[in-house]
């Protein structure tokens, strides 16, 4: 038996939560059982946890779309018992038990080797969110841009996808400006490497289909108005890495910023990501990430304050990433 925690259908078709004993022969199948040491808490578990949105596709399920620990067995050569290994994506905590618990079992194709100078919190103060982040940096880089490009706006800025970008791009010496509606976070983003606060809500709502010249490319985690109104503030040739929907999934743009400026929407998906892509974002993550401005956008709770948690994460009222220390609880 481990601990673990479960969502379940309640018979009006709410979501249950609970932190419970788990069976581990109730384990889906996999070739890899890892021992958890570390998870996180994403945007898109916080809607699982909740039941805002139809995240889970079968239940009971085990949320948690990553973790970090050691293999505890393993019948694939390439991973041995006691391997640090982390696991972001591929439908875990949708369709296959996640990371919210002691024990995961999971296919070995889906792992990735944690970099040597990383340790498993340190991995999941990263996360899928900073994963993501410097998938988007990578988007932006492969079409071009540099920091002589000009200045690059970060969407969302307080999240945890914005704001390891900020910190991503600020160490590659790239002009930073951060959108934000929590002004009272300023300090804090400045302190990530942004030079200026953008007011959320001068990018949220309807705006003209070509606006004013301002950024040479963005990371955008909100979608929606907010990113419609990027691309028709991106200045010739500029690039939006879109990886994120928290204002909504829809887009309500016009074609006016890609056929009169030769703007790019470069989408980024970090669930299927090839194993490849993976491997050279992680490493560049443990190279590149400041680890001190890591630990300082990065809270620690146990398993059992998950649950509270969510719909907090979904009031937009955590800052930066949120590190679950399911060993200890």
């Amino acid at each position: 038996m481990f601990k673990g925690l479960l969502l379940d259908k309640a018979d009006d078709g709410a979501t249950k939560a609970a932190v419970t004993d788990i069976d581990e022969a109730r384990l889906p199948e996999g070739e890899v059982l890892v021992d958890v040491a570390c998870s996180t808490v994403n945007y898109k578990d916080a809607l699982a946890i909740t039941g805002k949105s139809p995240v889970v596709r079968k239940f009971p399920m085990v949320p948690g779309i990553d973790f970090a620990g050691t293999v505890a067995e393993s019948t694939d050569a390439r991973y041995q018992p006691g391997d640090a290994v982390l696991l972001n994506g591929w439908g875990v905590g949708e369709t296959h038990w996640g990371g919210l618990a002691h024990k995961a079992r999971v296919k070995a194709d889906w792992l990735v080797p944690i970099p040597s100078d990383l340790d498993a919190r340190q991995a999941m103060a990263i996360g899928t969110a900073g994963y993501t982040a410097m998938l988007c940096v990578m988007a932006l880089q492969d079409r071009g841009l540099v920091p002589t490009s000009g200045p690059v706006l970060v969407t969302g800025a307080n999240g945890g996808v914005g704001s390891i970008a900020i910190a991503l791009l600020a160490k590659l010496g790239f002009e930073v400006h951060a959108s934000t509606g929590r002004l009272a976070e300023a300090e804090h983003l400045r302190r990530l490497g942004a030079r200026e606060i953008v007011d959320r809500s001068t990018l949220s709502e309807p705006g003209k289909p070509l606006q004013k010249e301002r950024w040479a490319g963005a990371v955008d985690s909100v979608g929606s108005h907010t990113l419609a109104n990027v691309c028709a503030s991106l200045r010739y040739g500029g690039t939006v890495a879109a990886c994120g929907l928290a204002q909504g999934l829809d887009l309500p743009a016009s074609v006016a910023p890609f056929i009169l400026r030769g703007v790019t929407l470069a989408g980024v998906d970090s669930v299927y990501a090839p194993q490849a892509r993976r491997l050279v974002a992680w490493q560049r993550l443990a190279n590149e990430l400041p680890k001190d401005l890591l630990e300082a956008n990065t809270e620690t709770i146990g398993l059992d304050a998950v649950i509270a948690l969510a719909p907090r994460l979904l009031a937009g009222q955590v800052r930066g990433r949120v590190v679950v220390d399911v060993g200890a609880s």
